[in-house]
């Protein structure tokens, strides 16, 4: 294993752990972080470590307590002494039509999606600095071309877009932030949609299939690598082409 360290929030399922695991195949020490998912993140915490001992911890917290979020910084420095790599991928997803959303909603979507990166962002950019390190931030293909019925989740994830660009700027040239913007990748759980419907939407897509995990993870590990280091403020759509389909 290289002397390299990554922070990826909600990295125990989904998205989250196939860059966790991408990360960890190309020699990084991970940090998975969860909320909820405590238990997936410790069985997949155990099988890295199998693989290679002391390569991957736990560290579990809500990304909307901003006061919590630089101990999540200060747990992966205490445990190896610096950051190397953060993954903003945590994000809530759920849809909000204009005359029914509430507070509650703005509150949560924003927060993991927007807010919450940005803090995090500042827990780490000193350590990330020290380290020439970077930033990838998960958006969406769709904040480009919002799905109906999702305002919110919309205008954080454009905010999100807004906020690479910033940082990008505001962080050079110690630190680099791009970010990826997925298309279809996962079905949201517990909502797979009927056959019919799934094949409409994948029918847009030139590729004429959904996109895997790994294709976001590949994405960010060379975000991450040194074959970007001329690479910041960019965000790499990862849809099988469907941006272009406007």
């Amino acid at each position: 294993m290289q002397e390299r360290v990554a922070l990826v929030t909600g990295g125990a399922r989904r998205i989250g752990e196939a860059i966790v695991r991408e990360l960890h195949d190309d020699g990084y020490k991970v940090a998975i972080h969860c909320r909820d998912s405590v238990d997936d993140a410790r069985v997949l915490a155990e099988e890295l470590n199998e693989a290679y001992p002391g390569t991957a911890i736990v560290i579990s917290g809500d990304l909307l307590d901003v006061e919590s979020l630089q101990d999540l910084v200060d747990e992966v420095l205490n445990e190896w002494g610096q950051l190397d790599a953060l993954v903003n991928n945590a994000s809530s997803f759920y849809p909000t039509p204009l005359a029914e959303v509430a507070e509650p909603d703005w509150d949560d979507l924003t927060g993991s999606n927007l807010k919450a990166p940005l803090f995090l962002c500042q827990a780490a950019m000193d350590a990330l600095a020290e380290s020439g390190g970077a930033i990838v931030n998960i958006a969406d293909a769709g904040w480009e071309r919002p799905l109906a019925r999702h305002p919110v989740y919309a205008a954080a994830k454009g905010g999100l877009v807004a906020l690479t660009r910033s940082l990008a700027r505001d962080l050079a040239p110690d630190v680099r932030v791009n970010a990826v913007a997925p298309g279809i990748i996962l079905w949201p759980e517990h909502e797979t949609p009927e056959a019919e419907v799934a094949e409409r939407y994948i029918s847009r897509i030139p590729m004429q299939r959904m996109g895997e995990p790994e294709d976001i993870a590949s994405a960010v590990r060379f975000l991450l690598s040194e074959e970007a280091s001329y690479v910041t403020g960019q965000v790499l759509n990862v849809d099988g082409g469907a941006s272009v389909m406007r």
